[in-house]
């Protein structure tokens, strides 16, 4: 499996969770994600799936400080319908994370473990996500905002000659290459994309 390396260098987000624990998948409930992880069941690396990385990881470093998040304890809301823009992508990001849903997820075991109802739509903030710990009810939101990182502007010109089925198929791994590092530039970039409110 090819890709770009600079996923392998990006900070993976540490969790344990006490229903893999139950049901034995890993040892102490402990694994972790990487980018690399969120890239394949999006099928695909953008600034947007990279802000949900991002925003994920800044809200867990801040509400687990010393320690790793707990799955399934966290509560996720977003000021934006689940329909509008790419708020459905940065969802499925962050649930497969924090493994919260909205009504579709696990709904436990004998009261215990379960994940819907942990993600709501149409929240009243003013920022990117708020995240919230079940158990101490402690919250952070967080703003992400990469438009300081500017794509290549040769990306315009080849995605023109794509929509009209001029381009080439170097062109095309060029375009690809492009886009890949407006990505990785944000990620370079982190404080200067994301703001913790």
């Amino acid at each position: 499996m090819s890709y770009p390396k600079f996923y392998d260098r990006i900070q993976t987000i540490k969790v344990v969770d006490p229903l893999s624990f139950a049901l034995g998948a890993f040892d102490n409930g402990e694994y972790e994600f990487s980018y690399l992880d969120v890239v394949k069941s999006a099928g695909h690396s953008c600034p947007t799936v990279a802000g949900a990385y991002i925003i994920t990881l800044t809200a867990l470093n801040k509400l687990y400080p010393n320690e790793r998040a707990v799955r399934g304890n966290i509560k996720v809301e977003f000021a934006e319908a689940l329909e509008d823009g790419v708020a459905g992508v940065i969802a499925n990001v962050i649930s497969q994370i924090t493994g919260a849903t909205d009504k579709s997820g696990f709904k436990g075991l004998q009261g215990k473990f379960a994940r819907h109802s942990l993600m709501s739509f149409n929240a009243d903030i003013n920022s990117s996500a708020r995240f919230t710990r079940v158990d101490t009810n402690e919250s952070v939101e967080v703003i992400y905002n990469p438009s300081e990182i500017k794509p290549n502007p040769k990306m315009m010109q080849i995605m023109q000659k794509m929509q009209s089925g001029d381009a080439t198929k170097e062109s095309n791994l060029e375009f690809g290459r492009l886009w890949q590092d407006r990505v990785h530039r944000i990620f370079e970039n982190i404080d200067s994309v994301v703001r913790v409110v």
